[in-house]
């Protein structure tokens, strides 16, 4: 369980390193500098507490699996803002700046971003069963 919860940060750090890489294309900076924060290790980490939801949803079709996984996902990311910001005054991301935003914490618009995210996590927590991590 150790296990798979550092894989799942790690490549939520990975994940969130190409996303902030892409955006500064989009922004024409030719160096591509994506970034992370120490603090999304353990968020990301997190989706460990997919792992349940994805066995009892894996003989849905897609569409209803990515949206159950942009719910949850959204639930986890406002909950860890929120817990940040109230007890360390500091949450790594801000949103507020966007239309589509509650409370600066997720971003609506990005709902196609996690639910994609949502089906690669099905794909490496296949992938760990099938090597029995």
């Amino acid at each position: 369980m150790i296990t798979r919860f550092f894989v799942y940060g790690l490549a939520g750090w990975c994940m969130e390193i190409f996303w902030t890489g892409l955006g500064s294309l989009v922004r024409g900076e030719a160096e591509l500098r994506g970034w992370t924060y120490l603090w999304m290790f353990p968020i990301y980490g997190l989706a460990i507490l997919m792992e349940p939801i994805h066995n009892q949803i894996r003989d849905w079709p897609f569409y209803l699996r990515g949206i159950v996984y942009v719910f949850f996902i959204f639930m986890i990311e406002y909950t860890t803002g929120w817990i940040l910001r109230n007890t360390i005054s500091l949450c790594p991301w801000d949103y507020s700046h966007s239309a589509y935003s509650i409370n600066g914490l997720i971003r609506l618009d990005y709902a196609p971003a996690w639910f994609a995210a949502g089906l690669i996590f099905e794909k490496i927590h296949d992938l760990l069963l099938r090597i029995n991590i």
